[in-house]
């Protein structure tokens, strides 16, 4: 999963793995990470050395992730030093000098807070006339994005690898917007690191944040502003309805959301949650799970499920560990139901809709918006043609519906809400990225309105199915840490059919082909693909019994992902189950076509 490039940028292309590893500790001035590539050439170890050193890290929307190790291919105190000179030479080049402050945040993974230490150093040596304000304590991702405008930063960083596994470590930069960066920033940055090799004077000194006045923390304020005007934003329970109507049950998954899950119930008058013990503190090793990720369902809700039953406790809200992700469990007939990203996303795009009409009654609707990543369900499609209201998909990832709602929003319309169907939502436009812990107190409101009407969420997401029709979905997963071997599948998809995309794949026909990859959409008049380009592996195929499915691979996991999803007419379980039945033998029938798992090696989710 690392995001590298094979033509290793920071050094001569020509030298050998072992010269780069050398030209490394002329560099690397880190004792930790000096002895681990000294000890690599001691014992001639040509595997790591080639894993580590033979590429380097490209700086991409998703900013930096990777594994932490030495090497110009992992993430490591050199990486950041030269990351951090790079976005500086940046900012420098293309924004108004008065606005160069920098925002820097970190989760409660190994080696976070130091890395952000070296990020604000740099930002220090490279604008001695303006501002850096560095977390003296973890924070939640969200909270971040909000600093940058909260503060009228040129940029934020976060160091985070979200919910990856323990071993890595993330470098994620925000844009003076409060949105993720989005071409042409990435390439300017990347380009720019690639000429900030040698790291500056007095670069390695981690006193200097401690010692400039210019670096600043400010945590309290900035955090009290951000509960404050996500609450006031998205509070909509009326005072009629009990707050004590439902015990919720949260995990943090070993991450930082805690207090800041705590401190937005505190301000809607909440009553606290009950925190998972094993779970609630930060704890880097994630010791209880084996991947810190609530979107992988029960094995990683086990023990807020057994927290829940002991409390009498009927809903779970679970961060992921920089808690910009929410996942949510609730007891429904008698049994544990988790919910699909794509289930909670319609059910908050029901309540705000919902409240966002009782607040503004005769609010002209071709002004309000809606926005799903590309590979999510139609259900916000359908409830915007029946409602009135506008929905825009974008490609894959909030860094995309990030910007979009940005530009909505100078064009003086509304976002009412945009999500992912990995368990990512943003509520509101007063945020620019998907926020985990608003999410959890908009959910927790939601559920006790629903409580105080005898109805659990399951209840509500079936009068939405009478409603829209019932949205069927079925999305998961194939690990492959080979980028040959993904390049090759996704090529023989594009010439199955006599040097071109499949006409039909397991006798079914197939009616549409999208290709975000290469530019092409068959659906389309001019053959071109309304959403942008992009470097990864996206295939949508639309089938005549009115399947859609799209496989994809991900920017920052070992993944080749597919979503499908159908539309029927299914008003009771008996009928539900028969469409989630026969959605699920269509799928993995054509993922088994399309991408020939057992042939190419790839392991499928829970293997």
């Amino acid at each position: 999963h690392l995001q590298s490039n094979n033509k290793n940028k920071m050094t001569d292309d020509t030298m050998s793995t072992r010269d780069r590893a050398l030209k490394w500790l002329e560099l690397d001035q880190y004792e930790p990470t000096r002895k681990e590539t000294q000890a690599l050439l001691d014992n001639n170890d040509t595997e790591a050395l080639e894993r580590q050193f033979g590429s380097s890290l490209v700086f991409g929307t998703a900013g930096l992730r990777s594994v932490m190790a030495a090497g110009w291919a992992c993430m490591n105190d050199l990486t950041v030093i030269q990351a951090t000179m790079g976005l500086a030479k940046y900012c420098r080049a293309t924004i108004d000098s008065t606005k160069q402050c920098y925002v820097i945040g970190y989760d409660g993974r190994h080696n976070s807070k130091r890395f952000a230490q070296r990020c604000a150093t740099i930002l220090l040596l490279m604008h001695p006339e303006n501002e850096v304000y560095l977390f003296d304590d973890i924070v939640a991702t969200p909270i971040v994005a909000k600093a940058v405008t909260l503060r009228n930063c040129c940029a934020g960083i976060m160091i985070t690898a979200s919910h990856n596994p323990k071993q890595d470590n993330g470098y994620k930069v925000y844009w003076g917007n409060g949105a993720q960066i989005i071409p042409p920033h990435d390439k300017g940055i990347h380009h720019a690191i690639q000429n900030s090799q040698i790291p500056l004077e007095h670069a390695w000194s981690l006193d200097l944040p401690n010692e400039n006045p210019r670096c600043k923390s400010e945590r309290a304020e900035i955090i009290e502003a951000y509960h404050t005007i996500t609450c006031d934003a998205t509070s909509w329970l009326s005072d009629d309805v009990p707050k004590d109507g439902i015990k919720f049950t949260y995990t943090a998954m070993h991450g930082v959301g805690y207090q800041f899950v705590e401190a937005q119930f505190k301000k809607r008058s909440l009553p606290p949650v009950i925190p998972v013990a094993e779970q609630v503190d930060p704890n880097p090793d994630f010791p209880t799970v084996e991947y810190p990720n609530p979107e992988e369902g029960k094995g990683a809700l086990e023990l807020a499920i057994k927290t829940a039953e002991a409390a009498g406790s009927t809903v779970i809200l679970a961060n992921d560990p920089d808690a910009d992700r929410l996942a949510v469990a609730c007891v429904h007939a008698d049994n544990w139901r988790i919910l699909t990203g794509n289930e909670i996303g319609a059910l908050f795009a029901w309540w705000v809709y919902k409240n966002y009409q009782r607040t503004y009654p005769g609010v002209d609707k071709k002004d309000l918006y809606m926005l799903a990543s590309t590979v999510s369900s139609r259900m916000l499609e359908t409830m915007a043609k029946k409602e009135g209201f506008n929905f825009e998909d974008t490609l894959t990832g909030f860094k995309w519906m990030g910007n979009v709602a940005r530009d909505l929003a100078k064009e003086g319309k509304t976002v009412l809400f945009s999500y992912e169907e990995a368990i990512g939502f943003c509520i509101g436009d007063v945020l620019f990225d998907k926020d985990g812990v608003t999410a959890c107190g908009v959910m927790a409101e939601l559920c006790l309105f629903l409580a105080n009407q005898g109805k659990t969420l399951v209840d509500q997401l079936n009068e939405l199915y009478v409603t829209y029709g019932y949205h069927c979905t079925f999305n998961s997963y194939f690990i492959c840490h080979e980028k040959p071997t993904i390049d090759r599948i996704f090529e023989r998809i594009r010439s199955l059919d006599s040097d071109s995309y499949p006409t039909s794949v397991n006798g079914v026909a197939v009616v549409a082909t999208r290709d975000v990859t290469t530019g092409y959409d068959s659906s389309q008049p001019d053959k071109k693909c309304r959403l942008p380009k992009q470097s990864s592996h996206m295939l949508t195929f639309t089938f005549a019994n009115e399947c859609v499915v799209t496989l994809r691979t991900s920017g920052t996991e070992p993944k080749i992902k597919f979503y499908s999803e159908i539309r029927a007419t299914a008003n009771d379980e008996a009928s539900q189950e028969a469409t989630r039945q026969n959605l699920r033998s269509f799928v993995k029938g054509a993922v088994d076509f399309l991408l020939e798992p057992e042939k190419n090696g790839l392991k499928a989710k829970g293997e």
